[in-house]
């Protein structure tokens, strides 16, 4: 299974911050067995709508999944929710509900999360938080 980071944050984007949600994806994939899965490749983009839009588009040509990480608050830039319901055909909303659950055993603020999870075309599209405790 050929898998995608997507970071989304301005602060990683314009290298002010280190990419610690991505790293953390990358190594949780990696140490994974299940499904041998990899991860093809990772990106940053800003809290752009357009420009994640456009991303997820071009990782969903060469990826089985799609994670996000990041731009799923309530801050006024976090649009990766919107950004991601834009392209998807479908909305998985088990997954969705199995992923706020999950996350709200590690975190409260979990449920301050608008993570979304649909498929495009072939492809899974996964939204995460950004925080690594999430």
């Amino acid at each position: 299974m050929r898998i995608a980071v997507l970071t989304v944050s301005d602060s990683v984007a314009n290298g002010t911050r280190i990419d610690t949600s991505g790293a953390t994806l990358r190594s949780l994939i990696e140490a994974s067995k299940i499904l041998c899965a990899k991860t093809v490749e990772c990106c940053i983009v800003a809290d752009e709508k357009q420009h994640i839009s456009d991303m997820i588009t071009e990782l969903c040509t060469r990826s089985d999944v799609v994670i996000t990480t990041g731009g799923t608050g309530f801050a006024i830039r976090d649009v990766t929710p919107e950004a991601t319901l834009a392209i998807i055909d479908r909305r998985c909303g088990g997954l969705e509900t199995a992923l706020h659950m999950r996350s709200l055993q590690s975190t409260p603020f979990a449920a301050l999360s608008r993570l979304c999870a649909g498929i495009k075309g072939q492809t899974l599209v996964v939204n995460l938080p950004g925080s690594t405790k999430a």
